[in-house]
């Protein structure tokens, strides 16, 4: 019997070799925390669905610490990024966190080069995802019809309202909401100004790349140029109708190819519309895209390797 037990236990030790070498995921864990940041109109979740859908548990499967910012929905730059600066002083008293990886999608992304320009030894690095960091023609068009058609009160409310209602649903219902402040932080002439006051990062010509590392912060970018990609998704509409501002420049529906671009440019032509930068509507998109949240695997595991 007891020779018995001994080759269960030594088969039981066999068995169990190749689970022992398969050390936990860790492709994803970067040394410090990854925080999301959503743009216009974004949310960490409402209910069961994230803003970067599927995004953060899939960070997380591999070992990334992930927190998911909650600014106003819309509000200027300045303000959001005061906002995002408060929250990150939070998580580093709270947990003791030293620096922090930022991603930020859309109105995101500048915000989060906000944060590193006056806070630059809280950030590790920041990742922007189809942000106009030169404006939107979109941002342009809706001021310039709303301004001659008279109706810019009368829009600023209605997104105003839609601010606060996701503002509520989403549990941040404390943060102001300023529409106007945010059409002019989108704006040409408004990211202009911005980008003059917060250079870090910028391209040194019209579409090409800036400097990698700026006071200790590593900056990147990617962005799609793509419009309709899924007939099922309802947000495809929306974005053909806004992309006919663009003319023939390349763009996502909100933003231009060359827009997007600030610091190191990953790509900027991924097969993405606005919303499939961060995986939505759903998860849909077009069948030969690539899939954002191995995208954003990919982008985590770089800042794994180069120690952030």
């Amino acid at each position: 019997m007891k020779r018995f037990l001994a080759a269960c236990a030594a088969s039981l030790a066999l068995l169990g070799t190749p689970v022992a070498l398969n050390a936990a995921d860790t492709y994803t864990q970067t040394r410090h925390p990854i925080v999301l940041v959503h743009g216009l109109l974004g949310f960490d979740a409402l209910g069961p669905v994230q803003y970067f859908y599927g995004i953060p548990s899939e960070l997380r499967r591999s070992g990334a610490v992930v927190h998911t910012a909650s600014v106003s929905q819309s509000n200027s730059t300045e303000v959001r990024g005061e906002q995002l600066l408060r929250e990150l002083q939070g998580l580093q008293a709270r947990y003791g966190y030293t620096k922090f990886n930022l991603i930020g999608h859309s109105h995101g992304g500048s915000t989060s080069r906000y944060v590193a320009a006056v806070a630059p030894g809280l950030v590790a690095s920041v990742t922007t995802v189809g942000t106009p960091h030169k404006g939107s023609k979109v941002a342009d068009a809706v001021a310039g019809i709303t301004s001659f058609t008279g109706t810019t009160g009368a829009v600023a409310a209605l997104v105003n309202g839609l601010s606060s209602v996701v503002a509520y649903l989403s549990g941040s219902g404390a943060n102001p909401q300023n529409a106007l402040a945010s059409l002019q932080s989108l704006s040409t002439a408004g990211a202009a100004d911005f980008n003059r006051r917060f250079p870090q990062g910028a391209p040194t010509t019209a579409c090409g790349q800036g400097a990698e590392v700026v006071n200790g912060v590593r900056y990147y970018s990617m962005g799609g140029t793509s419009v309709l990609t899924n007939v099922l998704d309802v947000s495809d509409g929306f974005l053909g109708a806004a992309s006919v501002f663009f003319g023939f420049e390349q763009n996502d529906g909100l933003v231009g190819q060359c827009s997007s671009h600030w610091g190191k440019v990953l790509r900027d032509d991924y097969n993405w519309n606005h919303m499939d930068e961060v995986n939505h509507v759903f998860g849909l998109r077009s069948w030969f895209s690539s899939d954002p949240v191995s995208v954003y695997r990919t982008q985590a595991n770089r800042l794994k390797s180069l120690g952030l």
